[in-house]
């Protein structure tokens, strides 16, 4: 059995199932990962989650910005501003039992692999974690906002999610000023400093980080207890500087690469239209 990780597909899924071809993907005997950002962007959202969803105990998935913004559409508790290519999406007659599906994904995934290197910690999100977060508790919150997203008031969540405020998490937070926080760490988070502020507008490469403010896996804490697998952030191309943080959103919406990690062997593969 083999595990591959796929960076954010975006409704490209053409390149999603020529890329898993390319693999050798066996649905009976291995595992797909997805680190998030399933729609959006690209022409075929639709079919993307239809296939993700049909994949059953066979495919793992965080929920990504994009993922999150699409239920709050289809429910109506999104702003109406904003451009977005999911039409056909939200119009599918099979939208919302899509919609339950992904309002029933985590927002962090944590599992244990046999590697080449003997059994290995992985944690997947779609974007990073706070300074201050530790496994567990990066584990935990996002527990947080997985029940307020199940639970019988989870419109009230989606209408309150949006936003950049407040810009740091601290325990004392609560209701949905913390929900919003633990969702924009773990979904929409780049560049943020020492104590944790967020600066949620930058979206450049390592050269062009805003002053005094980091990439946020230059202070996590995790990585020497588990590989942290991650997308969101095309403009890393893949690198971080770190062995055991993994970027795996290489752009292919914009033009470059959709690519896979398999984790039992640490080896990558990449497909593109060039």
């Amino acid at each position: 059995m083999s595990t591959y990780v796929v960076g954010d597909i975006q409704g490209c899924y053409k390149p999603l199932r020529k890329l898993l071809k390319r693999v050798g993907f066996k649905r009976s005997q291995d595992q797909l990962w997805c680190v998030g950002d399933l729609v959006n962007r690209g022409p075929r959202s639709l079919d993307t989650l239809r296939y993700l969803q049909d994949l059953g105990d066979s495919c793992r998935v965080v929920l990504g910005n994009h993922d999150l913004h699409f239920i709050a559409k289809h429910e109506g508790c999104a702003p109406l501003k904003g451009r977005h290519t999911l039409k056909h999406l939200l119009n599918a007659p099979d939208a919302q039992a899509l919609s339950d599906w992904l309002r029933q994904q985590p927002l962090a995934y944590f599992d244990c692999i046999d590697t080449e290197e003997g059994l290995q910690n992985f944690l997947m999100l779609h974007a990073g974690v706070a300074p201050q977060w530790s496994l567990q508790k990066t584990l935990e919150l996002a527990a947080e906002v997985e029940i307020a997203l199940q639970g019988k008031q989870y419109r009230a969540f989606l209408k309150h999610m949006y936003g950049d405020r407040p810009r740091r998490w601290h325990d004392g937070l609560e209701g949905l000023d913390r929900l919003r926080v633990i969702t924009n760490v773990l979904t929409r988070i780049r560049f943020c400093d020492d104590i944790g502020n967020l600066q949620l507008s930058a979206k450049e490469g390592l050269a062009l980080a805003p002053h005094g403010y980091k990439p946020w896996f230059m202070y996590e804490k995790i990585s020497p207890k588990a590989h942290l697998l991650f997308g969101h952030w095309a403009a890393l191309e893949g690198h971080t500087g770190k062995p055991r943080v993994h970027a795996l959103d290489t752009g292919f919406v914009w033009g470059r690469e959709l690519t896979a990690l398999r984790l039992e062997d640490g080896r990558r593969f990449a497909y593109s239209k060039k």
